[in-house]
């Protein structure tokens, strides 16, 4: 259970992911997902990852979706959970 689940009572928080999720992610949104923990903007992200903002934008959505997050903020919290996961094995 992720160390984010801290509702209280009314269901607030972010909700349990299970590492099995990340299993849905393409390689490239496993990509993005782990460089969100930087804190920075999609034109950064960009830069860093070398695709289109509009690219990133795209893999943003795709990926708060299939891991039924709310918000970016939720996004970057799972980035920091997961980031031993989310690297690229050497």
């Amino acid at each position: 259970m992720s160390r984010f689940d801290r509702g209280r009572g009314g269901g607030a928080g972010l909700a349990p992911l299970e590492r099995s999720a990340l299993s849905t992610l393409t390689p490239r949104e496993r990509e993005v997902l782990s460089v969100m923990g930087f804190g920075e903007g999609n034109r950064a992200l960009a830069s860093r990852l070398g695709i289109a903002e509009r690219t990133v934008k795209a893999h943003l959505t795709s990926i708060t979706r299939k891991l039924g997050l709310r918000s970016r903020v939720e996004t970057v919290l799972v980035s920091l959970e997961w980031a031993e996961d989310l690297r690229p094995v050497e």
